[in-house]
């Protein structure tokens, strides 16, 4: 595989990181550097991670997993963005007040770090198959996942500087059919 198609796997795989990461600039009331870099590196690490976990564990696993990762990925990404979604009706008027959507929600970070690279495990499987090296692989991805997402929470973050609750629901709607998008490949039926 070519170094140009290993970026090309990068961005693919990073698409999902993008997503999350504008849903995490859209909660934020002040744009903190610290927090959209928190963001940045915590998609990026686990892009890069789960290529790393899916090629070494290769074939040994991955029939357990495959029959239900799409469902695991989408029940993760479901509840967030449903949650999403209820919160932006339900949060407070003078949340931007009071700081509250600056706060940087590291239990959410975590789960959609998780829901989000799943498919990225599948990804170290066929590198191992296709004898890709490994470590550029993962630099490339972890690297582009790292650009993509921090831009993607300034860009977040200004969309939901002027359109906080529709551009939160909006987050919310575009996990969900991440997760379903998910779910459908993995049943084949996309």
């Amino acid at each position: 595989m070519s170094l140009w198609s290993i970026w090309l796997v990068g961005f693919g795989v990073s698409a999902d990181a993008f997503a999350a990461s504008l849903t995490s600039g859209v909660k934020m009331g002040r744009f903190n550097y610290r927090h959209a870099l928190v963001v940045a590196l915590t998609f990026a690490g686990f892009q890069a991670a789960m290529p790393l976990l899916g090629w070494l564990l290769a074939a040994n696993f991955t029939s357990l997993l495959d029959p239900f990762d799409h469902w695991i990925a989408f029940a993760l990404l479901a509840i967030i963005g449903g949650k999403m979604a209820w919160e932006a009706f339900q949060a407070d008027e003078n949340e931007d007040d009071d700081g509250q959507g600056s706060r940087l929600d590291l239990r959410r970070l975590l789960i959609l770090g998780v829901a989000t690279s799943i498919d990225a495990a599948a990804v170290g499987v066929s590198f191992a198959m296709l004898e890709v090296s490994i470590l550029l692989a993962i630099l490339c991805i972890g690297l582009i996942t790292l650009v993509t997402s921090f831009a993607a929470v300034g860009i977040g973050h200004r969309i939901g500087v002027r359109f906080r609750r529709p551009a939160e629901f909006l987050g919310g709607v575009v996990l969900i059919i991440i997760g379903a998008r998910i779910l459908l490949e993995g049943l084949g039926l996309l």
